[in-house]
């Protein structure tokens, strides 16, 4: 289908105003799965980043096990996913963290290790802690790579929902989608891939407008 195809299907034909309620509706469930999996793998990524940035021996010791799990299809996990979980939401947030969580971890990480070492040294000087450094210095320097990661997890968090909604527990554009081609509502389909992607556009731009805004405001524009 064409883009005369989804604007007839969505504001021409005699079923656009019912079309737009269902697709509408199917979007705001993906949406609403998008945050929880945003949620879930961000705060987890920044969380196992700063372990990482506390200890040295933890990081080698588990970013090669991370970096082999990314490398595992989800697909191929889904199935023992559900089996711990159910097709419940909890599911929603693992697979659609486990999504977000890797590509945050490797930005936020290397952020956390990019303040300059003077820095440190200097709170060290003054009787701080390695607890204060990581306050003080690592997670403020660490903000355009936080930024990054927040955007690159935009899009990967509606994939992520999307997935789930696929393999577990059905709704929104995800769950929606196998039935409209085994229906070959092809308009609906096409439709649905116009609408997940013009949010995941919208949303990924608002979060680039934050992020120049913060950066500014902090004087590190120049990083961004």
């Amino acid at each position: 289908k064409g883009p005369l195809d989804v604007w007839a299907f969505l504001f021409v034909t005699e079923k656009a105003a019912a079309n737009r309620a269902q697709l509408f509706g199917q979007l705001g469930v993906t949406l609403g799965d998008a945050v929880v999996g945003f949620a879930a793998g961000l705060v987890a990524a920044l969380l196992i980043a700063v372990v990482f940035r506390l200890s040295r021996g933890i990081e080698h010791a588990l970013m090669p096990l991370a970096m082999l799990l990314r490398s595992v299809p989800l697909v191929a996990m889904a199935p023992v996913i559900i089996l711990i979980f159910g097709r419940e939401f909890a599911t929603v947030a693992v697979i659609g963290g486990i999504v977000v969580l890797f590509p945050a971890l490797v930005n936020i990480a290397f952020g956390l290790k990019s303040a300059s070492p003077q820095m440190n040294d200097l709170v060290s000087v003054y009787g701080g802690s390695t607890w204060t450094q990581l306050r003080k210095v690592a997670l403020p320097s660490s903000l355009p790579e936080f930024f990054a990661a927040v955007r690159i997890s935009v899009p990967g968090a509606i994939t992520g929902a999307l997935l789930a909604e696929w393999l577990a527990v059905g709704g929104g554009i995800g769950g929606a989608v196998g039935g409209y081609m085994a229906g070959a509502q092809y308009a609906a389909v096409w439709t649905s891939v116009v609408l997940v992607t013009g949010a995941a556009l919208l949303l990924y731009n608002i979060v680039q407008i934050v992020e120049s805004v913060v950066l500014a405001r902090m004087g590190m524009g120049d990083r961004s």
